[in-house]
């Protein structure tokens, strides 16, 4: 057995501190929210600690219809990423002709290119397609826009991935379809959970484009909500920071639920 030294002990004392540091924010977004009295943020405990804020939130917020929106946009837009993505990078992984790369190094180039230089004729098509306001709108933003870097995951996975399987269902007489959906697939689940995680927090906590496509039309989604607790000369803190925790929740029940397949999913889709 390993002595206690005095590193160790330092080391444990740092740990400390920086769990400490990570802890605050978290202890102030709980107390202030907890806080009925309309103060401003602040690390003395609440003396009577009231649930107020989540009601008013909750009610007078529209969290709840907002909630929805979001559970439906992200659930629709992650499923359609790793469907299409998943079925577009298998060819581009497998067939080595020109026309493969060329088509890979486009997909590549939609990395490379800012969203904001397609913002105005992004938004006058959807204008013209009466999409303006619509949550289906912004599914097909989600979908166009998260999947390059999808493919790019999945295409680099394949590549590590032997051909032994798959020669042998295709000797089995086994549709290239049914191969891969049946065959490759299944072997892909640790990038398919590192996609499902990565595209699932970004459009859950995307800001702007649900505020530039739904402004003005009464659809909201959580970010949304909560930033119509903001005012040019008023802010609701307590209110603000309860419908934080509330739009928050469903992302940790998310991890704790899958903590193992996430952490799975990590390690195996990143390292292939």
């Amino acid at each position: 057995m390993k002595r206690y030294t005095l590193k160790t002990g330092a080391l444990e004392v740092v740990m400390i501190v920086v769990a400490l540091l990570f802890a605050a924010p978290v202890y102030v977004l709980i107390n202030t929210a907890l806080n009925s009295g309309g103060v401003t943020a602040s690390l003395t405990p609440v003396a009577n600690p009231s649930f107020d804020n989540f009601a008013t939130a909750w009610v007078s917020g529209g969290l709840g219809p907002a909630m929805v929106n979001n559970v439906v946009i992200t659930v629709v837009s992650v499923f359609l990423i790793v469907v299409i993505s998943a079925s577009a990078a298998y060819p581009l992984a497998r067939i080595t002709r020109t026309w493969s790369k060329l088509t890979f190094a486009f997909f590549l180039g939609g990395l490379l290119i800012p969203g904001l230089l397609a913002l105005i004729p992004l938004y006058t098509t959807f204008r013209d397609l009466h999409l303006i306001g619509s949550i289906w709108g912004l599914v097909i933003i989600y979908v166009g826009a998260q999947m390059p870097f999808s493919i790019f995951l999945y295409v680099q996975f394949l590549r590590s991935l032997p051909l032994d399987f798959e020669e042998a269902a295709t000797l089995d007489g086994g549709s290239p379809f049914r191969v891969f959906w049946q065959v490759v697939f299944p072997l892909m689940r640790p990038i398919t959970g590192t996609v499902v995680i990565l595209n699932t927090i970004h459009v859950w906590n995307d800001f702007f484009t649900p505020l530039l496509y739904l402004s003005g039309s009464g659809t909201n989604t959580i970010p949304i909500a909560i930033y119509s607790f903001t005012g040019q000369y008023v802010n609701q803190w307590g209110t603000i920071f309860a419908a934080l925790i509330i739009g928050v929740t469903p992302l940790l029940i998310f991890y704790f639920l899958l903590q193992r397949s996430i952490i799975k999913g990590f390690a195996g889709g990143l390292k292939g």
